[in-house]
């Protein structure tokens, strides 16, 4: 009986060392292929190389040429591949707003001044830009910003009802600069004044001018919730009209509280 344990107990050491022996010789089984790379199809366009504020005159060393995906160039992106000479070609041109670092350059947001002024070229077409002098009392306490909406209100002293009547003239009217600050600069939130140069057009600009002969200007800050920008753009003569007659009513001193609007 010992004699069959002990037999039974070589052959398994023996079939264990078997083991050992033929899984140390096998090979490793492989590695998995990895995985293939997809080559992203990219292009170079012409992009800002620093932040350029709006009314900046662009060099050729304010842009640069960047690899891009090609699936997300739109097609107002400058391509080098159509346009290699662009950044030569655009020297020159102003921008009519900012453009950010690393922001694709689009011709819509620059235009060329043949020598005019930055102003001049920011303009919409159709529109003039006519300026007013403010004060903290009149500029709603410097806190109105270029690109601000405001509405343009004509105070006049009546000197039978010995007390200040006043008539909004103008409505929903942007504001292009504030003196010399076209853009909010380094964080500044507010800009304190003497002059506002707002964007009108050309009988707006008339009511503007004929109002500044009847008394005081205010500017009424509007809240960015109260103005339709659908609705802006050109203004109808009518509108500018019935302004100009409630001006000439004031000036001959008629009450303007029934007068439509």
């Amino acid at each position: 009986m010992k004699t069959a344990r002990i037999a039974v107990l070589g052959v398994a050491i023996a079939a264990g060392g078997l083991a050992a022996f033929l899984a140390s010789g096998s090979e490793p089984a492989p590695a998995p292929a990895p995985a293939p790379v997809v080559q992203l199809e990219t292009t170079e366009i012409l992009v800002a190389k620093s932040d350029i504020g709006i009314g900046q005159s662009l060099s050729a060393q304010d842009v640069q040429w960047q690899s891009w995906p090609a699936s997300s160039a739109g097609p107002a992106f400058i391509r080098k591949s159509d346009r290699p000479d662009a950044a030569q070609q655009l020297a020159g041109a102003i921008t009519r707003v900012p453009l950010a670092n690393g922001e694709p350059i689009r011709e819509s947001r620059l235009i060329k001044a043949n020598g005019s002024g930055y102003m001049a070229a920011i303009l919409p077409r159709g529109t003039r830009a006519i300026s007013t002098e403010i004060s903290p009392e009149t500029g709603a306490g410097g806190f109105i910003l270029p690109n601000d909406r405001v509405d343009v209100i004509l105070s006049k002293r009546d000197r039978d009802a010995g007390a200040d009547a006043g008539e909004t003239i103008l409505s929903d009217v942007r504001v292009l600069a504030i003196d010399q600050t076209v853009e909010e600069k380094n964080g500044q939130k507010v800009v304190v004044g003497k002059t506002a140069t707002l964007e009108l057009a050309p009988r707006q600009a008339e009511v503007l001018a004929q109002a500044r002969q009847m008394g005081t200007l205010q500017l009424a800050l509007r809240s960015l919730a109260d103005s339709d920008p659908s609705k802006r753009g050109k203004p109808e003569d009518d509108s500018a009209d019935r302004s100009i007659g409630r001006i000439k009513m004031i000036r001959f001193g008629v009450s303007t509280s029934t007068t439509p609007k």
